[in-house]
C-alpha cells in the first residue's frame, strides 16, 4: 500500500497513512504523514474528512467502510485480477489509472536512515525461515542445510525471526549461526538494508528487503501465488515446486518435500550472477509504468 501512498504524494496529493507497521517505519518515510491504525470504533470519526480512503482488502483491517465513506476504494479486484504483474506493479498501475497519473513508480519511496550503508555486509545472507502461516513455510531442516552450504562458499548467514519463534530456531540451528530478532520493524529494516542478500518464505519481510533494494530469493508453495506475490522492487528470484507432482492436492500436501536444497541453491546462484549496485550506493533503479 505504500506504493499507492508514495505515488499519490509524488502527484501532489496530501496523503495520510494509517497502519501499525508503517508507523513503526515512519522515520523511513519522512515525506508522508503516518499514524497508527485507528480503532474500529473511532475510524469513522478519524477518516471521514478524507476525500478518498484506500484499503487493500474490503473488510480488513477496518470493516464496513462502504457504509459510511463515499470515497472508499478497495484493491480486491486489483489483487485478484488475471495478470502476470506482481503486487507492487499492480498497485502502481492502479494508482496511475485511477488517479490519472502520467506514470507511476514501482517504489514505496522508502528512504534509509542517515548513517546506514547500503549492503555494507555484502556477503551476509539474511535468512528468514518463518511466515505468517504454516502453509507458507518450507522445511526448517532444509533452511539449515542451505545455510551450511552457503557458509561453505564463504557467505555469512544470519537467521531472523520473531522473538516468540527464536527458541525453536535456536534448537534447530544450535550455535552454528546467529539467530536474530528485533524489537521493531525499523531495527529489522536497518539490518536488512546493510545485508547483501535475502532468502525466505513468502512473507512481508521479503517485500521489505526488496523495497530496500536487497536482492531476494523467495520460496513459494504455488506458482500462481508467486506470480502475484513475488517481491517486485529489486532483483528477485523465486523457487516453486516442480511440475512433476500430478494433482493440486498432492502439490499442496508435499510442496515442501518437493523443493530440494539443490533447487534453492541453484536459483540463488543465478541471482548472485546478476549485476547489482555497489556497496557504497544507496540508489535503487526504479521501474516506470
Amino acid at each position: 500500500m505504500m506504493v499507492v501512498a508514495h505515488n499519490l504524494w509524488l502527484a501532489g496529493w496530501c496523503v495520510h497513512v494509517f497502519g501499525d507497521h508503517a508507523h513503526a517505519l515512519a522515520a523511513w518515510f519522512p515525506h508522508l504523514r503516518i499514524a497508527p491504525l485507528p480503532e474500529q470504533t473511532i475510524a469513522s470519526f478519524a477518516l471521514q474528512s478524507f476525500e478518498f480512503v484506500i484499503q487493500q482488502h474490503r473488510d480488513s483491517p477496518l470493516k464496513n467502510f462502504e457504509t459510511w465513506h463515499k470515497g472508499f476504494l478497495d484493491l480486491h479486484d486489483v489483487e485478484y485480477a488475471d495478470s502476470g504483474l506482481c503486487m507492487a506493479e499492480r498497485f502502481a498501475k492502479f494508482t496511475a489509472a485511477r488517479f490519472g497519473l502520467k506514470n507511476a513508480e514501482v517504489s514505496t519511496g522508502i528512504r534509509p536512515r542517515p548513517g546506514l550503508v547500503f549492503r555494507k555486509y555484502a556477503t551476509r545472507v539474511a535468512l528468514h525461515p518463518a511466515a505468517s502461516s504454516g502453509d507458507k513455510r518450507w522445511l526448517p531442516s532444509r533452511f539449515v542445510d542451505v545455510a551450511r552450504r552457503l557458509r561453505a562458499v564463504d557467505l555469512s548467514v544470519e537467521f531472523t525471526m520473531l522473538a516468540s519463534e527464536r527458541t525453536a530456531w535456536v534448537r534447530a540451528v544450535g550455535n552454528s549461526f546467529p539467530t536474530r530478532h528485533f524489537e521493531s520493524t525499523a531495527e529489522l529494516a536497518e539490518w536488512l538494508y546493510e545485508s547483501g542478500w535475502f532468502i525466505g518464505n513468502d512473507s512481508g519481510v521479503g517485500h521489505l528487503a526488496s523495497s530496500l533494494c536487497i536482492p531476494t530469493l523467495t520460496i513459494f508453495r504455488r506458482r500462481r501465488v508467486s506470480q502475484r506475490w513475488r517481491p517486485g522492487f529489486a532483483a528477485a528470484a523465486v523457487v516453486v515446486p516442480p511440475w512433476w507432482l500430478p494433482t493440486a492436492a498432492l502439490k499442496e500436501r508435499f510442496w515442501r518435500e518437493s523443493i530440494s536444497v539443490r533447487r534453492v541453491l541453484k536459483a540463488f546462484s543465478r541471482l548472485r550472477s546478476k549485476r547489482f549496485p555497489s556497496v557504497d550506493s544507496n540508489v535503487c533503479e526504479i521501474a516506470k509504468l
